[in-house]
């Protein structure tokens, strides 16, 4: 069954909540490229890479599929161009928020989720792709969204690991924490959508503290946003 057969599917049966493709600011294309982008962004959301075809990406965007060749020469490379613009996003939103944070390890470990845990609300459809597909693509397409996430992934690393010494995180694996804090943030993709009762701040807020549970800082409410 293809992509566009299932477009309809009851919200009970949806993967995620969020129904509308949203990119950063500023990447989107012009023209035919950009509406092949949208098309593809929500059908791989909520269908997964193998559920949406060029014919049916090319049918959600309008246009035939001579065009979408015009523009990416495979499926893939479309996939790789979502994926990449992903985590450059997350990533440019990590480094922000922590230049923008005190040195203290607290506020710094805050900053972080906040940061992650908002471009997960707010970039749901692309976090969704960027973290769920990654694995469909070839090493070398995979290759500069791979390195994104292990920098950021060492990013929250280092900030935990400066806790431990500073002696204000307690926790038995600094790996285990970090697996732990990022894995949380990126299911929020799934159930966060624009039209939530709850608002992406209240949300990142929330998580930041539950992060710092998970390191041993169950006074959060005192560390300095």
């Amino acid at each position: 069954m293809s992509a566009l057969k299932l477009a309809n599917l009851p919200e009970s049966t949806r993967r995620l909540a969020e129904t509308s493709p949203t990119l950063p600011e500023g990447v989107r294309p012009s023209g035919p490229r950009g509406i092949v982008l949208d098309a593809a962004l929500r059908l791989f959301a909520e269908h997964g890479f193998a559920g949406a075809s060029i014919r049916d990406i090319a049918q959600a965007a309008g246009v035939q599929p001579a065009t979408f060749y015009a523009h990416y020469p495979s499926k893939e490379h479309l996939l790789a161009d979502l994926i990449r613009i992903g985590h450059e996003a997350h990533h440019q939103r990590l480094r922000a928020a922590l230049l923008d944070s005190s040195p203290d390890p607290r506020q710094q470990l805050m900053a972080y989720v906040r940061a992650h845990v908002r471009m997960h609300c707010e970039l749901s459809m692309l976090a969704i792709v960027a973290n769920s597909e990654l694995h469909v693509l070839n090493a070398e397409l995979a290759g500069p969204a791979a390195t994104l996430r292990e920098q950021s992934t060492q990013l929250l690393a280092e900030v935990i690991e400066r806790g431990r010494r500073a002696g204000v995180f307690s926790v038995p694996d600094t790996w285990l924490a970090v697996a732990a804090i990022g894995g949380m943030g990126l299911r929020v993709a799934y159930w966060f959508s624009s039209h939530h009762e709850l608002s992406a701040e209240t949300v990142a807020d929330t998580y930041a503290q539950f992060a710092c549970r998970i390191v041993g800082v169950h006074d959060s409410n005192g560390v300095q946003k």
